[in-house]
């Protein structure tokens, strides 16, 4: 079932999250077989941690990895991303299913610029088994993000395989 503060947000939007049978969707090759679309069009929530206490998500490419050096560049500290109890603390969802918007105000989004040559991306909806379908603005957004290059280069491109990793 998709959290209320969710479903707020969607309904807000003008959006509808697709829901599946528990747990069906916690990574992006997952997501991407129930979904029916290329693993890159999964828009998957990740979490880091600043040596200084920060907190920020990347929202990236399903299949793609991020660059440490290219995000440090940007939140200007050393990072490592945050263990699932934290994830669940920080954002109130569960590793899998962490959902990039409605995110409390000391979470900084930033979003891959290489989502943008989808039609149609599907961030999780606040549970391991939803995709939410729209469009990189609307993600750009609902979000706030500030979107940028934040993937390693020449990994996995959009009709490559990709790797097990979370969505």
């Amino acid at each position: 079932m998709i959290p209320g503060r969710v479903k707020a947000v969607l309904d807000a939007n003008g959006l509808q999250a697709l829901e599946f049978e528990p747990d069906s969707t916690p990574t992006s090759p997952l997501a991407a077989a129930k979904i029916g679309c290329a693993v890159e069009q999964i828009a998957k929530s990740l979490l880091f941690v600043g040596k200084d206490g920060s907190l920020f998500m990347v929202v990236a490419q399903g299949g793609r990895r991020i660059a440490q050096s290219k995000l440090k560049a940007v939140v200007g500290v050393k990072f490592r991303m945050t263990r699932p109890e934290e994830t669940l603390e920080a954002t109130g969802y569960p590793p899998g299913g962490v959902c990039p918007f409605d995110l409390p105000p000391r979470i900084r989004v930033f979003i891959d610029a290489g989502l943008g040559r989808h039609d149609v991306i599907y961030p999780a909806a606040g549970t391991t088994s939803s995709g939410v379908p729209m469009t990189f603005g609307q993600l750009v957004a609902v979000t706030g993000g500030t979107v940028g290059d934040f993937l390693e280069d020449g990994e996995a491109g959009p009709s490559s395989p990709a790797p097990a990793e979370g969505a």
